[in-house]
């Protein structure tokens, strides 16, 4: 018959293992390494689908844009074939803590937060919050707003959570999409709509009677590619690639061939990042 002390250490044993299951199950990778992408010839990269002139699906059904002419270098040095998944903002880090991409090319500013649940590489684009309204009432700083005056945000974004964090009393009139915010702001459900500066200036650009009242907003960040937290050896591979891309400026022909027509050359140099390095104010 077993003794008082026996059965207390073997509770306190099975009640140890039984505790370390579910977090080993959680820390089970969900990614693939490189050398499984390699070996099965195709990678999934989540681009978004509704985001002209990075990331689109144009009138043949076909993925274009700044963020696809990349994926399609990498799908090319890599030797595999790419299979598009369509994101939108808010699905962008569950897409990769689920392994259902390999890697996010979807406009995806690096922010701290962001950064505690995916890993990112090297940086290819500058990006800062802008905001865009109607030219019957343009906004020029958010101490115009009034408590009743909404703000279009897409969910998920850096629009979102920097307005929640900084301007907490701002109203905010939230969409799942950029078709939505969009449509939303055409339809005057909002008095402004907040988003990566180089959305609202497009948005300004393509559409008569919109000013970009604030094209700064908050602090400078920056775009990069991000993939699975711990996938280090396609995380290595992704900084390699972006690095070499500098030699032919890879990004600048990217920029000429996708974004030009929208910004023009007036902010090439400002927006595009090469070889990871992001220049100095």
């Amino acid at each position: 018959m077993l003794n008082t002390k026996k059965v207390l250490a073997l509770t306190l044993t099975l009640l140890f293992v039984f505790a370390l299951i579910p977090a080993a199950a959680q820390a089970a990778p969900v990614y693939r390494t490189l050398d499984e992408i390699k070996a099965d010839g195709t990678i999934n990269i989540g681009v978004f689908s509704d985001k002209n002139p990075f990331g689109y699906v144009d009138e043949n059904g076909e993925y274009q844009g700044y963020d696809v002419y990349f994926a399609e270098r990498i799908g090319k040095d890599l030797g595999v074939k790419i299979n598009y998944v369509s994101t939108e903002a808010a699905n962008r880090v569950e897409y990769l803590e689920t392994g259902k991409v390999d890697i996010i090319l979807a406009n995806f500013t690096v922010t701290p937060e962001r950064a505690e649940k995916v890993d990112f590489a090297l940086p290819y684009m500058n990006v800062a919050l802008g905001v865009v309204s109607p030219d019957s009432r343009v906004i020029t700083d958010l101490s115009e707003l009034s408590a009743d005056d909404p703000v279009i945000v897409i969910s998920g974004t850096t629009a979102e959570t920097y307005l929640i964090a900084n301007n907490p009393e701002v109203k905010l009139q939230k969409y799942d999409t950029y078709a939505n915010a969009k449509n939303a702001l055409e339809n005057g459900n909002g008095v402004a709509w907040a988003n990566d500066n180089t959305e609202v200036i497009a948005f300004a650009l393509q559409n008569t009677g919109y000013t970009v009242g604030i094209p700064s907003l908050g602090s400078q960040d920056t775009i990069a590619p991000a993939v699975s937290k711990g996938n280090d050896t396609l995380l290595r591979w992704l900084n390699d690639e972006i690095v070499s891309l500098a030699d032919e400026q890879f990004f600048h022909k990217d920029y000429e061939a996708t974004l030009a027509e929208t910004y023009g050359l007036d902010y090439e140099d400002s927006l595009v990042v090469e070889g990871g390095v992001v220049k100095a104010e």
